[in-house]
């Protein structure tokens, strides 16, 4: 199965059976610290922080330097920065993290089509059908993560294993930069001593709930009678702890798994109580999202936004479409809409718009009448300029000086372009 290494990681020797562990889980180092730290070598070995310098805004990610002194993503940078006060700040740069996880993908699809993405960077990976041409599961995580260095300079973790639980858990104990494969056979012994915070979708209210009823490890909850776990957490949850608990896990690869949301969200240097400029921040954010939604080839079923107060309240509001579209006007009239119906009796510390419920663009009937076709013919026009001379060479007029002094929000500078 797997061992320590001394570096806190469990990983397999080269020799380790992987008999009946058809599923890999490929998870990227640290990715968006690692793709900085390979096109900018002065960062390699530094504790970095990705994210805006501002101390209001929130880490993107962070490398495996910086995540010694407690740094983690999601966290402030202002905190992040009070713990690890020697890390760099750098913007983040989504259009070349793009890119290298496009390679990344290409990589896994030679090997196999059986390839589940589950963000920019991690996938699962069905290689039962693949042994004939590359050899057993363990051969092929190894091939899969030497080819990943090689073609990429970037480093991953695999857990190989007979289910995708399994499998997540296994490359979550062997990071940064291992590889633990779980035989078949040896998965109750693999989970029982794991603790209950390790399984999958097990998250704060669920272990705390484990935990105050003496129920620690996955062992305590196989040793738990079922009707217990279900007063504990509810039926639907008490089931899938206790199928998970035992390595049961029927879900197979799905290939045809797809970004459930795009969205994009603003932090401000100041909380800013101006409609006006929350207005605006929501048309241009919306813009943004309408011009991911094209370069994807998806459309939107439903908007919603997010907005953050000076108290740090959160809300969030949605509304559904009368058609699916890809129009930053018609998002951002629908994120308008959204926003007069909430409360504005404090400032707004952070601002989002998402569009949600995804499906193939041209997958609907089309109307008679289409009332976005001017904008859309506007927009594919501003997508071309945007796709020659780099994103904010064009924007709405209306956009220009919004904001008013001092209320820019804490957004890093536009992506690197290709300098040839």
């Amino acid at each position: 199965m797997g061992r320590g290494d001394g570096t806190g990681r469990v990983v397999s020797p080269a020799d380790a059976d992987d008999t009946g562990a058809g599923i890999l889980h490929v998870d990227m180092d640290a990715f968006y610290a690692s793709v900085e730290q390979l096109d900018d070598p002065s960062l390699r070995g530094k504790a970095i922080i990705i994210g805006a310098p501002e101390s209001r805004s929130v880490v993107s990610s962070a490398s495996y330097e910086a995540r010694r002194f407690g740094v983690r993503s999601a966290m402030p940078v202002g905190q992040a920065l009070r713990l690890c006060p020697h890390a760099v700040v750098v913007p983040p740069h989504f259009e070349r993290y793009l890119e290298m996880s496009s390679q990344v993908m290409r990589i896994f699809r030679d090997v196999t089509p059986l390839v589940e993405p589950l963000s920019i960077d991690e996938a699962f990976l069905d290689v039962s059908g693949a042994r004939r041409l590359w050899g057993s599961p363990g051969e092929i995580a190894r091939m899969l993560r030497r080819r990943v260095l090689e073609e990429t300079g970037l480093t991953c973790s695999v857990g190989v294993a007979a289910t995708k639980h399994v499998a997540k858990m296994a490359s979550t104990l062997s990071k940064p930069d291992g590889l633990l494969i779980v035989a078949e056979a040896d998965t109750a012994a693999f989970l029982a001593p794991r603790s209950v915070r390790a399984l999958w979708g097990v998250g704060p209210k669920t272990s705390e709930a484990l935990e105050a009823r003496g129920i620690r490890t996955i062992a305590d909850v196989i040793d738990t009678p079922r009707e217990l776990l279900d007063r504990a957490l509810g039926a639907a949850m008490g089931e899938r702890i206790w199928h998970l608990a035992r390595g049961i896990d029927a879900r197979e690869v799905d290939t045809s798994r797809v970004e459930k949301s795009v969205g994009h969200e603003e932090t401000f240097h100041e909380d800013i109580a101006d409609t006006a400029i929350l207005r605006s921040e929501l048309r241009r954010l919306a813009d943004r999202v309408g011009a991911r939604l094209r370069s994807s080839g998806w459309e939107a079923s439903t908007v919603a936004i997010k907005v953050r107060y000076a108290d740090f309240t959160t809300i969030s509001r949605s509304q559904t479409l009368p058609e699916p579209t890809a129009v930053g006007q018609r998002i951002g009239d629908a994120a308008h809409e959204l926003f007069a119906s909430v409360d504005r009796t404090l400032p707004v510390r952070l601002i989002g718009v998402r569009a949600e419920k995804l499906r193939p663009a041209g997958a609907a009937m089309p109307a008679l009448w289409d009332d976005n076709e001017g904008w859309r013919r506007i927009e594919d026009a501003l997508d071309g300029a945007t796709a020659k001379f780099g994103r904010g060479a064009v924007t709405r007029a209306t956009l220009l000086g919004a904001r008013g002094g001092g209320t820019l929000p804490s957004s890093p500078p536009p992506p690197r372009l290709d300098q040839g």
